[in-house]
């Protein structure tokens, strides 16, 4: 078995090396009706660490995502996090456990101001003391653009900014695992940097993230474990490092 690119031969070894680990999906296979989108995909996520999933449009790395925060379930194949299996169970409860998503596309809700977008991440949360000290040493720290939106209706935002909104909505569930669709599509270059140093400031705080990109040099620069997805099948893998001075992955996605 192979973690984190070392091969795992010894009881005791894999012992400490799963212990480490906060997430770890295991030969999932996901279909789509009767076609299969993701094929025995492994991943191991080890806690406090960012991983990253980079590939083609279409290559399955949304739906992984999707799979994981349970949107879709996997046809075969397990799901832990925290060594509890999760591949069963719904949406809602695995957002009780710690896991939140920031979908592709940000998804706010447009008419309802940035303050209540906000708090729709927190619905679940019920020590309202928790949530506003979160609201302001959290989101605003992290975000401080949205501070001076609260009462701005979400869909009179830049494109930059709901993105910001739709991580902050994220965070105020109090993810331990933060799951990340595409946070640079459709941005500006100084956006994305911008967007790229959020994500860094949010590990920093001791939360692991898992980032799905099609920019693989933003990706690959923030990450320290990489997966390479096409067509539904993992082709690379290993430390992000070692994938960003891979000639493979230069010539594929880094162009050149």
């Amino acid at each position: 078995m192979r973690i984190w690119g070392l091969k795992i031969s010894y009881p005791d070894r894999r012992r400490h090396e799963v212990n480490k680990l906060l997430l770890e999906v295991n030969d999932i296979t996901i279909h789509y009706y009767k076609v299969p989108a993701v094929r025995n995909i492994s991943i191991a996520v080890e806690k406090g660490k960012i991983a990253t999933l980079i590939g083609s449009n279409g290559a399955g790395k949304t739906t992984i995502l999707r799979t994981i925060s349970g949107l879709k379930h996997p046809t075969t194949g397990g799901i832990r996090f925290k060594g509890q299996r999760i591949e069963k169970l719904s949406a809602h409860k695995i957002n009780a456990l710690g896991i939140a998503m920031v979908p592709e596309g940000r998804r706010v809700f447009p008419q309802m101001t940035v303050l209540e977008n906000l708090l729709t991440g927190a619905f679940l949360r019920k020590d309202k003391v928790s949530i506003q000290k979160d609201l302001e040493e959290v989101v605003f720290r992290h975000f401080p653009r949205l501070k001076e939106r609260t009462k701005q209706s979400a869909g009179t935002l830049s494109g930059g900014e709901q993105q910001m909104l739709a991580m902050g909505r994220a965070l105020m569930s109090a993810p331990e695992l933060l799951l990340l669709d595409e946070p640079s599509l459709g941005l500006s270059p100084i956006m994305c940097g911008e967007i790229g140093k959020i994500i860094k400031d949010i590990h920093a705080d001791g939360r692991t993230v898992v980032l799905v990109e099609q920019n693989a040099r933003l990706a690959l620069s923030l990450a320290h474990q990489a997966y390479v997805i096409e067509t539904g099948n993992i082709t690379l893998s290993g430390p992000a490092e070692e994938l960003r001075n891979s000639d493979e992955v230069k010539k594929a996605y880094l162009g050149g």
